[in-house]
């Protein structure tokens, strides 16, 4: 626009042409008070107004509407605000800028020429030049209004224009706040409020809390009877979620003691019968009776095949939950129709033998392999030809060299078939080849290396553990023929009563030490648990402390070992709903159960509860 114009923001007039302009505003406001006062005769007004009253008119130093002043002035007439830029030399004169004119101003400069009828016929070529710049500047105030209006059009489109419909519902819709506004505190952080079931037999557990624990030790004779009474009657009382005083809280002292509870056969009070495997230690230097007596061990083999039964006829009416058999090699996992994501009875062995699986098949128990079989489908490893022979040692003499080629004996056809150069050689008959014995041998030793290991887990299904508990109560090798354990029947544990069964409480002190955290010592209480801690038990006593504790504890977790493996679960799931009302526990107990478990051939290993919100290790 300034090349066009000859328009300069630093544009300056000299002070001949400020000079005019003041002198020709002080004729334009003697109009203009003489129109006001008469209307058909300004000229007349004009002179009589000036010789009366001298009115001061005082306008702004740009072009603008004149502001009257009640001050009179010698001179008279209207005067103009003093332009602080008079001074100042002006370089580029104006008289040498190229003004053009354009169609869009004719009316406001024809409306302001008129005006100036009454000037001198001096002020013709300075009025020209002004009127020019007048014309500029109505131009530049008519594109800033137009470029207002489109933004402004923009913004705020009407509703033919608009290219998005407007409907009622975004009308009554009201704002959403911004996320900055929302706080952090405000989120919600998400909130665990169960660990996955854990079917592995523990021997100690180590809870801490920075609330005391002293409630649970030394408990009362009258809540020690009501909690064994609630036990024996599967009865559980409600607690309330705030406890203020968990130490006068007779129903959590109850209830603690009820979820101590479990039941044993054999039970002899000065040999410890958990665990079994390994505990050569713990049998060392005591009183074995029974190891040299024969009499005595077909006794406690009669009645401990008693209680054997009467356990899994408890299971089978959907009495008993599970139960555990403990033997001095391997240890064995029973659970009803409807627990660990298994739709029948199932039973799970850890570790195994190649013996013990030869003999399970000769007695027509038919068993999966979870963990090798998963390797199989998976890598196609050399687990998948042990597999494949166990499964088909069954099979006559006369089908064994024919079953190894289906089998795919590889690597015997590529010793045979790498000995071809010796035919060539005609050498080949005094070349002993490996004959299927040996084949077998070898594939055998594969079988074995296995052995004792959590990828042996057998599990056995449906009315195969029928079968699996006359092979228990029948088998000689389930009772061990020399060492301490020497004739000396597996360990029975469940959580409910069962026939010969003894009613057993797991241990329980509490201590207060003192632990570091950061640069000061805080008080922490700790209780120790010790015993065959069953996975009911485990829950049990961890929602009491989620009450009592405010939702603050840890806990620290030792498993046995060869127990581990049993959180592993079948191939059959459950499709249906069984009824579970009748097992004797807690109904948040039985509804962990009856979840697969996640965590594999691991076990838990640490267990911490924050503000009510569970986080485990494994």
């Amino acid at each position: 626009m300034s090349e066009e114009f000859g328009y300069s923001p630093s544009f300056k007039r000299p002070s001949e042409i400020m000079r005019m302009r003041r002198k020709r505003s002080r004729s334009e406001a003697f109009s203009k008070a003489g129109g006001v006062a008469d209307g058909t005769d300004q000229s007349a007004s004009l002179s009589s107004s000036s010789s009366s009253s001298s009115v001061v008119c005082v306008r702004p130093f740009l072009p603008g509407p004149l502001f009257f002043n009640t001050h009179c002035r010698s001179g008279g007439g209207g005067v103009k605000r003093r332009n602080p830029f008079a001074n100042i030399e002006n370089r580029h004169s104006p008289r040498k800028k190229c003004f053009g004119h354009d169609d869009g101003g004719e009316a406001g400069g024809q409306s302001r020429a008129e005006r100036r009828t009454t000037t001198s016929e001096g002020e013709v070529a300075t009025k020209s030049d002004d009127l020019a710049f007048l014309q500029l500047m109505e131009k530049i105030d008519l594109g800033r209004q137009e470029t207002r209006n489109s933004i402004q059009k923009c913004l705020s489109p009407s509703k033919n224009d608009s290219v998005f419909e407007e409907t009622e519902e975004d009308v009554k819709t009201p704002l959403q706040k911004s996320p900055q506004v929302i706080s952090p505190l405000s989120i919600a952080s998400p909130v665990c409020t169960e660990y996955p079931a854990d079917w592995s037999l523990k021997t100690r557990l180590l809870f801490t809390s920075s609330v005391s624990l002293s409630w649970s030790e030394q408990p009362k004779a009258q809540e020690e009877a009501l909690g064994l009474s609630q036990h024996c009657r599967a009865q559980f009382s409600t607690l309330p979620h705030n406890l203020q005083d968990p130490k006068s809280s007779t129903a959590l002292r109850c209830a603690f003691q009820q979820s101590l509870i479990y039941w044993q056969h054999p039970s002899l009070s000065w040999v410890p019968l958990f665990p079994r495997i390994n505990a050569e230690r713990s049998f060392a230097g005591k009183n074995t009776p029974w190891a040299h007596d024969a009499e005595l061990q077909r006794c406690l083999m009669s009645e401990w095949s008693t209680s054997l039964s009467s356990l899994y006829s408890l299971l089978k009416a959907r009495l008993c939950p599970y139960f555990y058999v403990c033997a001095h090699q391997y240890t064995v996992l029973f659970r009803a129709a409807g627990l660990g994501g298994s739709s029948s009875i199932n039973a799970l062995i850890s570790p195994t033998t190649r013996g013990l699986r030869e003999a399970m098949r000769t007695e027509g128990i038919e068993f999966s392999v979870p963990l090798m079989e998963q390797e199989r489908m998976g890598s196609k490893s050399r687990e998948q030809v042990i597999l494949c022979d166990e499964e088909q040692q069954q099979k006559d003499l006369e089908h064994k060299e024919d079953r190894c080629c289906s089998d795919g004996c590889d690597e015997y056809e590529d010793r045979a078939s790498s000995l071809s150069w010796l035919e060539e050689m005609g050498v080949q008959d005094k070349i002993k080849k490996p004959d299927s014995i040996s084949i077998q041998l070898r594939e055998e030793g594969r079988a074995m290396s296995v052995d004792h290991k959590p990828e042996s887990v057998v599990c056995v299904e449906g009315p195969h553990t029928f079968t699996l508990v006359n092979f228990l109560i029948n088998c000689k090798t389930v009772v061990a023929a020399t060492g301490s354990q020497a004739g000396l029947p597996p360990t029975l544990l469940a959580p409910v009563p069962f026939r010969g069964a003894t009613m057993n409480s797991l241990k329980a002190r509490c201590l207060n030490v003192k632990s570091q955290v950061a640069s000061a010592y805080q008080n922490i209480s700790s209780m120790e648990i010790t015993g065959p801690v069953l996975p009911s038990s485990l829950h049990g006593i961890t929602t009491l402390l989620r009450l009592a504790q405010k939702g603050n504890f840890s806990a620290i977790l030792y498993t046995h070992a060869p127990t581990a493996v049993l959180n592993i679960h079948g191939t059959t799931c459950a499709s249906g709903s069984a009824d579970v009302s009748a097992f004797g526990l807690h109904p948040a107990s039985i509804k962990q159960l009856q979840q697969s478990s996640s965590l594999g051939k691991t076990a838990l290993t640490q267990i911490t509860m924050n503000n009510y919100s569970y986080t485990w290790k494994k």
